[in-house]
């Protein structure tokens, strides 16, 4: 029987794991005659009680795995630590706050399996509940991302899917560490399908994405997937080079021409701040750029793991223990 691997980022969920974990098991039951099924939690540093409630799981359930991070990496790494540890034939990856309804996975498991997709993926409908602002700035980066890059970004699209192995090892090939799921889902491409849902509030707890993490996170997924602020960095550049030539010649004719009065200043000291301005736009672009390909060739681990409780590790680790 195939095997289906649903990956479970956790920080600081201790309130609504035992919830979620009926919840997933009951979408287990639903699907045990068609596929073996395991939950691997990835506990990503939490600060309260995470990993114990995940080990008194792991106690009363042996398919539930473990992954704990000696510090927090953030959720992308710890999406791709469970991408790494996962051994099923299909990979679910859903958040544990419940805003993943995990029942959905029933669907997505037949989308692939007979439908013949090798994802099928989630997209909000709806963001109720959600802060207005915040729902206007998201709708508005996915459209400026999708028309700066080549890579297609599905708008209301979430983390939540399930995909097939072959889809897994495409992704875990992208070893990067500026890490933005959801452009490389596009990049790598495959053939998904999409199923809408209306916003689930969080069963429990507070949410850990503030509007500042999500603005820094949409920078990794502009600077990530697109050199075009680079080419609008150039072209304003010059465009402001130009102008400041036009400007220079409109002041020098009038000079000869009426006089200055005022002996020039005001506008050399317009056109100086205007050019300087400029510049050092296009630098800080240019910084962000280099500053992302300085993280890339220290080449460090996306995560460290200090726990590890699946299976598969144990027995490479007892064989290991026997031919010594």
């Amino acid at each position: 029987m195939k095997r289906l691997t649903a990956i479970v980022p956790c920080f600081n969920e201790e309130e609504v794991l035992p919830m979620f974990y009926e919840e997933i098991m009951r979408v287990a039951e639903c699907l045990k005659n068609e596929v073996e099924f395991e939950v691997l939690f990835v506990n990503d540093g939490s600060t309260d009680g995470t990993l114990q409630e995940i080990r008194k799981l792991r106690e009363r359930d042996k398919r539930v795995k473990l992954v704990s991070f000696s510090r927090n990496f953030g959720k992308e790494a710890a999406m791709y630590a469970g991408l790494e540890h996962s051994t099923g034939d299909f990979v679910a990856i859903l958040d544990a706050d419940l805003q993943h309804p995990p029942k959905m996975l029933i669907e997505m498991y037949h989308g692939i399996v007979l439908e013949g997709y090798d994802s099928v993926a989630a997209k909000r409908v709806t963001r109720d509940g959600e802060p207005k602002l915040r729902s206007f700035f998201s709708k508005k980066f996915y459209n400026v991302l999708c028309k700066l890059s080549k890579i297609e970004i599905v708008e209301g699209c979430v983390d939540y899917r399930l995909m097939t192995r072959q889809m897994v090892k495409a992704v875990l090939s992208m070893s990067e560490r500026n890490r933005f799921t959801k452009g490389i889902f596009g990049w790598i491409g495959f053939h998904t399908k999409w199923i809408a849902y209306e916003n689930v509030e969080r069963a429990a707890g507070q949410t850990k994405w503030s509007f500042w993490k999500l603005f820094k996170y949409s920078l990794e997924g502009i600077i990530g997937f697109s050199t075009a602020p680079l080419a609008m960095s150039s072209i304003l550049g010059l465009a402001f080079c130009g102008f400041s030539v036009l400007a220079i010649i409109y002041i020098v004719i009038k000079t000869i021409i009426w006089g200055d009065p005022t002996s020039g200043w005001p506008s050399l000291a317009c056109i100086i701040l205007m050019v300087s301005g400029i510049q050092l736009f296009c630098m800080g672009i240019l910084g962000q750029y280099m500053g992302k390909t300085y993280i890339e060739v220290k080449n460090r681990p996306i995560y460290l793991a200090s726990i590890v409780e699946t299976e598969e590790e144990q027995d490479d680790i007892l064989c290991e223990t026997n031919q010594k």
